[in-house]
This record gives structure tokens, C-alpha cells and sequence, in this order.
């Protein structure tokens, strides 16, 4: 632990770390296959152009905001707000972070449990020969149990606990550090094999050569969403590692290292996954079945399909437990500084309260299914609420504070090199941007997702 701002608080030991675990936060299971699905449903180069522009125009200044809020305050997410503008609803905020956060916490931990599923099941999946309908039929037999989908749901949950109680240094960071690198040798191990594959030239070409006639509103919208999704800017996860920031780290490069890593990992995962789309005639389009259903197949058809099957569910979980870890923090240190908790209870608390929701979330599939609010099942609602409405909200708002009410000296010294050096160069395009882009590009995705676009 290390003396900050007058408060003891951990820090992150090495700027390694520092990167590794915001990367590890950005870094989940859309980039593995939410993005492939949105790169197939939007023409490929065209929206591939795009996502990139938007991730330096949007995401990186974002990142940035929640960086300097958080280490400049050393302290949770509504704090950090009342800390910076007191007597103001701005904390609220804040607030709007953690309900996101469990939110998404209690669903995705049910799609991690999935990944533990099939991971085991790898080792016996392939004894019989079963097409893609015969996995169709797999998949939903095994999310409408009553029993697996919760026990894999509290497994993965049980181990989270485990790597969070152990705090930021011994648990987040070591585990970053170990995790984030064979990440990257998994992705590059299967973009090897999809390279090899009959058809890999027609996939790569679909990815990477940009038809900019195909560029059109939807295009645009889907990029730019994808791009703020991605990289987990909205949440306040970012936030709550920037106050475990050394002062030494240069905040400005750790988000732009955190961004182009997070979109190295989304590029991989389609190198990975169209060359084997169009070498086994499988449509671009077809989205997270992708996961559960098509690639069990293709895995069928692959010499030593066991070993790639469980190689690939094994990197989904890595990518899932790394998002989910930094989730669970948000609470935790919320817990830990407003109500004086300690880091073992305020993680029973987190962990707790997600095992309550993940459950109603695992069982919406089966027992649950028939239980709706506005027409939707716990599951939807869940992801509905939290990725459609107050993620985009937390990320505009976020945006808006930075951009628009803190002391732009706050920006100036958070951003430059040392607190002795001259301010970057870079400090008036990320104002720029986080004043006039992001916002506006942050509310057309939120207007789109609630459907007003």
C-alpha cells in the first residue's frame, strides 16, 4: 500500500501492471465475438474504417476522462464527483456506474458460465458426429436446465471472489500480468490456424479492404457503439483503476495503449473467425451463435478438434473473467470507502448481491423464461438496461463533466508527462474532443439504441 492524497491506498507497483489490468478490464467477450458479428452485419472493411476512427476520436479521450477523475481523486466513482464539483448532482453519476456494473456483473457471469460448460464439455464433445442443428439443440437443452447453467453461473462467480480478495496488488494486477499475455498467445495461436484454413484470403479480404459505398447511418452508428462497448468506458471501471495509478504513470499513453491493444484483440478475433466462416460456408452475420453453436462445428471438422475447442472456451474465459474483475472492484471500493467496510466483506457484499441477480439471470432461459417486464426476460432486461441505457448515459455524462466543469488545469497536470514538464501537446485535441465528439457521438448511440434513430 501507498501513502496518496493523505489517504492509504493501493497502488498499482508497475506501469506493466497498470496497462495490463486496464486492457484486461476493456478486453471481454465482445471483442472475441460481438465485434466479428458486428463487422459481418455491417459490410467488414467499411465498418472496420470506421471503428477505427471512432476509437481514437471516442474512445481514447473518454478513457483518458476516466483516468484523470480517478487518480486525481484517489477515491470511488461518486466520490469522485462530489470531491470535484460539490453541492452539485453530479455524484449521481457515480451511481449510474455501480448499477451498471452489478447489472452487467449478474448476466455476463451467466454467458461465463456458459464458456466453463463447454470448456469441460471439449474433452468428450466431439465422441459423436453432430452438426451445427445437432449443437443447436445442445445449447438450448443445456440454458433451459434448471441446475448447470446455476452451478456454472456460482462457479465462476466463486472464482472472482477468490482472485478479488486479494486485493489490488496479490489478486487484480499479478493476475493481469499473467492472463493478459497468454491471451494474446491464444489469439495469435488461432489466427495461425484460420490463416491455414482453404478459405482465409476471402475472409481477410471481406475484413480488411473498405467498400466506403457500403458506409451508411447504420454503419456509422454501429461502429461508433461498438467502439464506446468495447472498450468498457461508461462503467466507471476505468475510473476505479485510475485512482490505483502511480503519479508516475503517463495516463495519456496508458490509454492509448488500453485502446489499440483492445482493438488488436478485436481485429485478431476476426482473423480468427471469418477465414473460418468462409471456408466452411458459414454466413458473417451469424452473431453469438457463433460461439455456442457454429464453431463446436467447425471444431468437429478441425484434426484435433478437442484441443482447439478447449483452447478457444479457455481464452472466452479468460476474456471473461478479466472484464468481470475489474466490474466487481467498482463495487468493492465503493463499499469499502463509504461504509468502512473491509475488502472482505465489501467483496462478499459485490459478490453476493451478483450471485442473487445471476442466478434470476441463468434461469430466465428455463424455469424463469415466462417471467417478463415490458416483454422481456431478467437476462434481456439486464443487458437491455445496462448496455442501452446507462452505459451510454454514464459515458456521455462522464464526457460532458470532464469536458465541460472541471478545472482544465486538472486535465493539464493529469495529462502531462510529470507535474514538472510542459503539457502535452495531445491535451487540447482530447478537450476538444471530450467537449464537442464524444458527447454528440455518445448521444446518437444512445438514441439509437432506445430506438429514437
Amino acid at each position: 500500500m501507498s501513502k496518496t492524497n493523505d489517504t492509504t491506498r493501493a497502488i498499482f507497483t508497475t506501469r506493466i501492471g497498470a496497462v495490463a489490468t486496464a486492457v484486461g478490464s476493456a478486453v471481454g467477450l465482445g471483442n472475441i465475438w460481438r465485434f466479428p458479428f458486428e463487422a459481418g452485419s455491417h459490410g467488414g472493411g467499411a465498418f472496420m474504417a470506421c471503428y477505427l476512427v471512432f476509437i481514437i476520436a471516442l474512445g481514447i479521450p473518454v478513457i483518458c476522462a476516466e483516468f484523470i477523475l480517478g487518480r486525481h481523486t484517489r477515491s470511488n466513482e461518486p466520490r469522485a464527483f462530489r470531491t470535484l464539483a460539490p453541492g452539485t448532482p453530479w455524484h449521481l453519476v457515480g451511481y449510474i456506474g455501480i448499477l451498471a456494473s452489478i447489472l452487467i456483473l449478474s448476466f455476463y457471469s451467466v454467458v461465463a458460465g456458459w464458456t466453463l460448460e463447454y470448456l469441460t464439455a471439449s474433452f468428450s464433445m466431439f465422441t459423436n458426429d453432430m452438426d451445427t442443428a445437432d449443437y443447436h439443440t445442445r445449447f438450448g437443452q443445456f440454458i433451459s436446465g434448471n441446475w448447470r447453467p446455476v452451478i456454472w453461473t456460482v462457479t465462476f462467480l466463486a472464482i472472482n471472489f477468490l482472485i478479488l480478495l486479494r486485493g489490488v496488488q496479490k489478486g487484480i494486477e499479478r493476475l493481469s500480468n499473467i492472463l493478459m499475455p497468454v491471451m494474446f498467445l491464444l489469439l495469435v495461436i488461432f489466427c495461425v490456424n484460420s490463416l491455414l484454413m482453404p478459405k482465409a484470403s476471402e475472409g481477410l479480404y471481406f475484413l480488411f479492404h473498405p467498400d466506403f459505398s457500403q458506409i451508411t447511418p447504420s454503419v456509422l452508428l454501429g461502429a461508433m457503439g461498438q467502439a464506446f462497448f468495447s472498450l468498457s468506458i461508461g462503467l466507471g471501471c476505468m475510473m476505479t483503476y485510475g485512482s490505483y495509478f502511480s503519479p508516475r504513470t503517463n495516463l495519456l499513453r496508458c490509454a492509448s495503449v488500453t485502446a489499440i491493444l483492445d482493438t488488436g484483440v478485436a481485429i485478431l478475433a476476426g482473423i480468427i473467425i471469418f477465414p473460418a466462416v468462409f471456408s466452411f460456408g458459414i454466413s458473417p452475420e451469424s452473431g453469438p451463435t457463433l460461439v455456442f453453436e457454429v464453431f463446436p462445428t467447425i471444431f468437429s471438422q478441425l484434426h484435433g478438434g478437442m484441443f482447439w475447442s478447449i483452447l478457444f472456451f479457455f481464452l472466452l474465459f479468460l476474456a471473461s473473467l478479466t472484464s468481470t474483475i475489474s466490474m466487481s472492484e467498482i463495487s468493492i471500493t465503493y463499499f469499502m470507502e463509504e461504509y468502512r467496510l473491509s475488502r472482505l466483506r465489501a467483496t462478499m457484499l459485490t459478490i453476493g448481491i451478483a450471485t442473487m441477480l445471476g442466478l434470476l439471470c441463468a434461469l430466465s432461459f428455463g424455469p424463469l423464461r415466462h417471467f417478463t417486464v415490458c416483454g422481456m426476460t431478467i437476462f434481456n432486461l439486464f443487458d437491455y438496461l445496462s448496455s442501452n441505457i446507462l452505459l451510454p448515459l454514464g459515458g456521455m455524462l462522464i464526457s460532458i463533466f470532464a469536458g465541460w466543469i472541471i478545472d482544465k488545469h486538472i486535465i493539464s497536470t493529469q495529462l502531462s508527462e510529470s507535474p514538472a514538464s510542459h503539457p502535452s501537446r495531445w491535451i487540447r485535441p482530447v478537450i476538444f474532443c471530450l467537449r464537442y465528439v464524444a458527447p454528440v457521438g455518445i448521444a446518437l448511440i444512445f438514441m439509437n439504441s432506445i430506438g429514437i434513430i
